[in-house]
């Protein structure tokens, strides 16, 4: 038997003032797309904005039904809408906030592991890294560099060949 281990590296920021300023406009749109978000059984609401390579920022919301598998997260909305007016165009970073009436927005959040298997894929499909700007509406910010990183031991294309 042999013990392997799995870490990997992203950037911590005290909150977005520290950003570089591309980085922390995103993260301000999807601070602002979190009002548009449809949470009214979870009040958890997430905005999800993407810089694509061509320059345009497309953005998405979680979206919840009353019955609950039903909804989708954000991230899910966001690259479908990328992948409809967008085809084949890559997606530089994305930048991820919620809002909630629960907690306090003052920590970064983490995809939910269908949006890092959608999100992988994305990734994977276009052959481009997709960098990950996340944060709260105030307080630290993670960037992390790739996609791939939120999701080791990842259900590829490759598992169906």
């Amino acid at each position: 038997m042999t013990e392997n281990k799995f870490e990997f590296h992203y950037d911590l920021y005290n909150d977005s003032s520290e950003l570089t300023e591309r980085d922390a406009w995103l993260l301000t749109e999807a601070r602002s797309a979190t009002k548009e978000a449809y949470a009214p059984y979870s009040n958890f609401y997430v905005g999800a904005v993407a810089m694509l390579a061509n320059g345009e920022i497309v953005a998405g919301t979680n979206q919840e039904n009353a019955s609950y598998p039903v909804g989708i997260c954000a991230e899910r909305v966001l690259l479908g809408t990328v992948a409809t007016i967008h085809p084949n165009v890559e997606i530089e970073s994305i930048a991820i906030s919620y809002s909630s009436q629960n907690i306090k927005s003052d920590h970064p959040i983490s995809p939910c592991g269908m949006c890092r298997q959608a999100l992988l894929e994305y990734e994977t499909r276009l052959k481009k890294p997709i960098r990950l700007i996340l944060g709260g509406l105030e307080g630290k910010v993670f960037v992390i560099k790739t996609v791939s990183l939120l999701l080791p031991f990842a259900f590829t294309s490759e598992e169906l060949i």
